[in-house]
């Protein structure tokens, strides 16, 4: 395909969508920044922030310009004046706040992972479905730019047959990080090996075959993995994940004409390059914009929700449960269980 060029990008602009009311229920690291990109790049209101203490609570609602602190989750989803709940707890809070939100008559957003496993997902699709609300996994990756551009270059099929996904991510986390502690659900598969198991779902189909090996940390918790997946007779993903270390945190996409290569860190806004066997090399350039990015997960369920819908085709619920369903076999092999599930 000498004479292929790299699509244009269909993404709205995140402001155009139309306005909701919403409530950060959690104030660590991911709300701050989710709740930053909805006031700079989004028309969405947040009227309400919730924790387990008003003094919590209190101070994110200050440090955002939030009208309303509510010291409890219960009393945040009790709340009148708000459409949709973006859940931004611990892995291991996900479904009861989703689930607390939902029966409170909201809408939500729960961030990635959707649940600790696929039984906790499928619990939370069953209840989204008897209370007719929007329910959706916020993996911020595939609602960017970047990720429709390269879905519309992979639905062409200028690589050809797709037969191979490489891909890894790795970061240091210092030793009081949660992502050690045991009773939150630590370990780098529902944070880090969200990305990886998702990617390689998406673009190979669903795995049928898994080996898995890994090491622990002191904690007890998984530290590092290695992931080798089965997509049907003729494709393969090798995966790989670490809180130990600073890996290169790219992503390789190949098929029998072509190969496309997103450098690190993949998951985020940013560039990628696509090499023809026989035929040109061409480059997507994109800014990385950073956890800005996160205005198109947010713009995306408001034009959702505004439609009327129940979920939104760019991270529809069966692909979240799918994504689990591998990792709880990944996690199987690596004896990463979690508290929860003892």
């Amino acid at each position: 395909m000498i004479g292929y060029a790299i699509p244009a990008g269909r993404v709205p602009d995140p402001r155009g969508a139309p306005t909701l009311r919403w409530a950060v229920l959690g104030t660590g690291w991911i709300a701050e920044r989710f709740t930053a990109a909805l006031h700079k790049w989004t028309r969405q209101q947040v009227v309400a922030v919730g924790s387990r203490s008003v003094e919590t609570a209190g101070a994110f609602a200050k440090r955002f310009g939030i009208a309303r602190a509510h010291g409890s989750y219960a009393e945040l989803v009790a709340d009148s004046e708000v459409d949709i709940v973006y859940v931004a707890t611990p892995h291991n809070a996900h479904l009861s706040c989703a689930e607390l939100a939902l029966k409170a008559g909201k809408h939500v957003l729960v961030e990635k992972p959707l649940a600790l496993n696929a039984a906790q997902g499928r619990q939370l699709a069953d209840t989204a479905a008897s209370t007719g609300l929007f329910c959706a996994e916020a993996l911020w990756t595939f609602f960017l730019p970047k990720f429709d551009v390269l879905g519309q270059v992979l639905a062409s099929g200028v690589l050809g047959d797709l037969r191979t996904v490489i891909a890894d991510h790795g970061e240091h986390f210092d030793a009081d990080h949660r992502i050690f502690r045991q009773d939150l659900a630590g370990g780098p598969m529902l944070d880090l090996g969200s990305y990886l198991v998702s990617l390689a779902l998406a673009v190979l189909g669903p795995a049928d075959g898994v080996r898995a090996l890994g090491t622990l940390a002191a904690s007890g918790v998984n530290g590092q993995a290695g992931i080798l997946l089965r997509h049907g007779p003729d494709r393969q993903s090798v995966l790989h994940t670490t809180v130990y270390s600073d890996t290169p945190s790219g992503a390789v996409i190949a098929g029998t004409a072509g190969t496309l290569t997103v450098p690190g860190r993949f998951f985020r806004p940013g560039p990628f390059r696509l090499d023809i066997i026989g035929g040109p090399s061409l480059n997507y350039d994109e800014p990385d914009a950073g956890y800005d990015g996160l205005a198109f997960e947010i713009a995306e369920c408001a034009r959702r929700i505004a439609a009327g819908e129940r979920e939104t085709p760019i991270r529809p619920m069966a692909a979240a449960l799918e994504t689990l369903v591998t990792m709880d076999e990944i996690r199987g092999q690596l004896g990463a269980v979690f508290d929860e599930e003892r």
